[in-house]
């Protein structure tokens, strides 16, 4: 299977690029460079790890990729706080983020059943 075909790496895709175009105009470059590499690394990972040659390194990878995913969730909830990310937009990353997350942890657990 290729990293393309996946749906969680379809959205965490998706959820890169609008979180760019979303914040493409913010002037605090420190926020949105952290959030947006964040983003970034959420599909990023995914890729890699499928790339690998290894199933374990495979499963570090998307481990990599759901801790990016906490991580852009704690800073769309530090956004909205701010009134950098508009609540509405935030709300709907927010059950983005909880869904991809939920995602990674299915993939991870049946990867971890081909290591027995």
């Amino acid at each position: 299977m290729k990293f393309e075909d996946l749906d969680v790496w379809k959205r965490s895709r998706q959820l890169s690029a609008n979180i760019y175009k979303e914040l493409r105009d913010c002037k605090d470059f420190s926020f949105r460079d952290q959030i947006t590499r964040a983003g970034l690394s959420i599909p990023s990972n995914i890729a890699e790890g499928f790339e690998r040659e290894s199933t374990k390194d495979c499963i570090n990878f998307l481990s990599y990729a759901k801790g990016s995913c906490g991580e852009v969730r704690t800073q769309i909830y530090i956004g909205i706080d701010i009134a950098y990310i508009p609540k509405e937009t935030g709300e709907k990353w927010i059950k983005e983020t909880q869904e991809i997350s939920s995602m990674l942890g299915g993939l991870i657990k049946t990867k971890r059943g081909f290591l027995k």
